[in-house]
């Protein structure tokens, strides 16, 4: 206990509450490396059929595309932090870049949340009460409701920006882009808000959502049994995505807030220090959302397979136009499809 009280007093004292370490930094690069190369690959592969799909008045097509837009900008911010993990943790890029980076990160950590959970319900309300609900599963609503995630989730943040002590989010002495060791009264405070409601209160939800479906479509004689099995592996899927890629990180945050409260700042250095490398891999699969987000919404729904096969079949109709050994029957079931 006496070393434990030592370490904690020692840690306080230095200038740094959390040392970094090298094996640390190097696991977030690589992780990160990977999802911005896959993320960008599924993202560029999937916009086209999600286009389509908005085309053809689906619902679920503009969902999928606010889903898609805020991936993708957070992706483009990947290699900022790919060449701040590379450097050890010390941003070596303006105050403002830093802003920058974590704005898109924490914007689309949260805007995916909101957007998955509004999924959950569409589906949920689809399906539970398909007649009474169509009046109000109108396009204009499902871009409306897209807008206003996209401003709740970023005005929110922007709000913080101004107005939280961490306005300059660069650590002077360590050059640390939004990592704060130990946490300040307010950041702890706005943890414990955030992981109610931007993660606890969705999850509750989308729990709820897919405990009804399945439920219901099983009572239902006009599905047969593959479209039963697909409900039943999309509803595992969401709560899979929500247990892999965010409840690691926001359990995390939560224990660290709990700690400062309970121990205060000057005696928390340590329980920091021992949570770090865990909180380090939440932070790795928090960004691994782009990823996995295309791949299980895209990928699930049988309109959006058709239409990347029949994108596909339009991209070699006009590679082989001009050929004259292009098969007539070729373009003619192509043309009938579209």
């Amino acid at each position: 206990m006496q070393v434990v009280m030592n370490a904690t007093l020692n840690m306080s004292n230095n200038s740094s509450c959390v040392i970094m370490t090298q094996s640390a930094s190097h696991l977030l690069m690589s992780i990160n490396i990977i999802a911005f190369i896959l993320g960008i690959l599924f993202n560029l592969v999937t916009i086209g059929p999600i286009i389509q799909q908005i085309c053809r008045k689906n619902i679920l097509g503009i969902y999928l595309f606010g889903l898609s837009i805020s991936d993708l900008l957070y992706i483009l911010t990947m290699p900022l932090w790919i060449y701040y993990f590379a450097n050890n943790h010390k941003w070596m890029l303006s105050q403002e870049m830093c802003s920058l980076a974590g704005f898109f990160y924490y914007s689309n950590l949260y805007i995916s949340i909101f957007l998955l959970c509004w999924i959950s319900i569409d589906r949920c309300l689809a399906i539970t009460f398909p007649l009474r609900v169509q009046s109000f599963r109108r396009r204009r609503y499902a871009w409306m409701i897209c807008g206003l995630v996209y401003v709740f989730v970023m005005a929110i943040h922007c709000l913080i920006l101004y107005l939280d002590e961490v306005s300059d989010p660069l650590d002077d002495s360590e050059k640390r882009c939004y990592e704060t060791f130990p946490m300040t009264r307010r950041i702890a405070l706005f943890n414990l808000i955030r992981v109610g409601i931007g993660f606890l209160l969705p999850l509750v939800v989308i729990t709820v959502c897919y405990c009804l479906i399945p439920s219901k479509v099983q009572q239902s004689t006009g599905v047969d049994e593959h479209g039963k099995r697909k409900v039943r592996l999309l509803s595992m899927g969401v709560i899979g995505i929500f247990s892999f890629c965010f409840a690691p990180y926001h359990i995390i945050l939560l224990l660290r807030s709990i700690a400062f409260f309970s121990v205060g700042a000057e005696k928390s250095c340590y329980f920091e220090q021992v949570m770090y490398l865990p909180f380090t891999c939440s932070l790795a699969l928090s960004s691994l959302n782009s990823v996995v987000d295309p791949v299980l919404y895209v990928l699930a729904s049988n309109g959006v397979r058709e239409d990347m096969r029949l994108y596909c079949c339009k991209k070699k109709l006009r590679q082989g136009t001009g050929s004259p050994l292009v098969d007539s029957k070729w373009r003619t079931r192509v043309t009938h499809l579209t």
